[in-house]
């Protein structure tokens, strides 16, 4: 069985009388990448806190790689790489220097320190400014300063918030594709409110909407437990009429839309759940003699599953 590397079990969290989070329980295995999303307030922030040990729980546990993060904090502490949303940077410093200074607190030994600074700024495509100093560097820059110190003592888990929140569109792809890279290497728990990264990246999310878990699962699991039917979408090359005929023949289709789109004919075929047409769909097209130029499954999208399950509309913050 997988090594648990991220374990919660009845987590509640209060702020005086205001509930924050409340008696949740979720694992995350070694390897995984897991988006944890919410809406304002959900808790999300609040459960990221305490799995980094900045905030005690009011019950329940939470553990890094078999270490309590209250009873063990620092033990906990040495396997975890935090980038929080707002990273605390020494803007006096220059990027090696505050690499350094961070290395040195938490202990690494100087011969190890340095191999890993050098590794660290090479990761995040820091090279050219590593003895710039902190102050002068952009936005996204100062993203990456954070993300370098996150994996500068090789931990298993990686917690980031909110990593590419405020820097360019380049930038933001270039962070996506360095998230798949350390996935592969470490356990990642990522937080955001931009869906289409969690996509990208993610193995499974996990959905926190009112301090409780809504939803968890891969994407596409989800999005065929909350539609409940399976779409497809077809390009027919045929006398429409017919075409549409033909379709709601098949055994199994609920449902056949069809448009006329800048290329020909479309046809929006919709199925109860698990009950897959493509294949039936392909045999009548051939049977009739008609041209198909394109067939394949309509997934909702992780917006669709994230407002379905929340309710409300998608917020920048948690």
């Amino acid at each position: 069985m997988p090594e648990l590397m991220i374990e919660v079990k009845g987590l509640t969290k209060y702020y005086g009388d205001h509930l924050a989070v409340d008696d949740i329980s979720f694992e995350v295995k070694k390897g995984e990448v897991v988006g944890f999303l919410g809406p304002n307030g959900s808790g999300k922030t609040t459960t990221m806190r305490i799995l980094t040990g900045y905030l005690p729980p009011s019950s329940g546990s939470a553990s890094i790689a078999g270490f309590d993060t209250m009873t063990s904090s620092l033990d906990a502490r040495r396997h975890i790489g935090y980038l929080p949303e707002t990273v605390p940077l020494y803007t006096d410093m220059t990027v090696e220097d505050y690499l350094r200074f961070l290395g040195t607190i938490r202990g690494m030994r100087k011969d190890r320190l340095k191999i890993r600074i050098d590794n660290a700024i090479e990761r995040v495509k820091l090279g050219d400014y590593r003895k710039s100093f902190i102050s002068k560097l952009s936005k996204g820059y100062r993203q990456r300063t954070g993300l370098a110190q996150a994996i500068l003592h090789e931990p298993e888990v990686l917690i980031l918030d909110e990593p590419t929140v405020g820097i360019d569109p380049i930038q933001v792809v270039e962070t996506r594709q360095l998230i798949k890279e350390l996935g592969q290497e470490q356990t990642l728990l990522l937080s955001t409110h931009i869906l289409p990264e969690v996509s990208a990246t993610c193995d499974r999310v996990i959905i926190i909407n009112e301090g409780n878990i809504v939803a968890e699962d891969t994407p596409d699991n989800l999005a065929v437990r909350l539609r409940g039917t399976e779409q497809v979408q077809a390009d027919i090359r045929g006398p429409s009429a017919e075409v549409i005929k033909a379709i709601r023949d098949i055994p199994g289709v609920t449902s056949a839309r069809h448009i006329e789109t800048a290329t020909g004919s479309r046809y929006n075929i919709e199925s109860a759940s698990g009950n897959d047409v493509r294949e039936a769909v392909a045999t009548m097209v051939v049977n009739n003699s008609w041209g198909l130029l394109q067939l394949s499954v309509v997934p909702m999208s992780l917006e669709e599953i994230f407002l379905e399950l929340t309710g409300g509309e998608e917020h920048e913050d948690a």
